[in-house]
């Protein structure tokens, strides 16, 4: 549930096929988010999901799967 959302929401974002992102995609080499699409990536999720990333953390995530990781353990 939470993958299908933040995958949703990043599709949104960028543009991109839903189905085309999977848990080992790559932010920004595989979608070309830029750091601007990647603010606005973690701000939707934040408030989808009503969690806060701090941003020493948000910097740190590249694939799909580690904004899931994070979001599945802090709800």
């Amino acid at each position: 549930m939470v993958f299908e959302k933040i995958k949703n929401i990043i599709a949104d974002q960028l543009g991109v096929v839903a189905d085309d992102i999977t848990l080992e995609t790559n932010l920004t080499k595989d979608l070309e988010a830029d750091s601007l699409d990647a603010v606005e990536i973690i701000m939707a999720i934040e408030d989808e999901f009503g969690v806060e990333i701090p941003d020493e953390q948000a910097e740190n995530f590249k694939l799909v799967g580690n904004l899931v990781k994070f979001v599945e353990d802090n709800m």
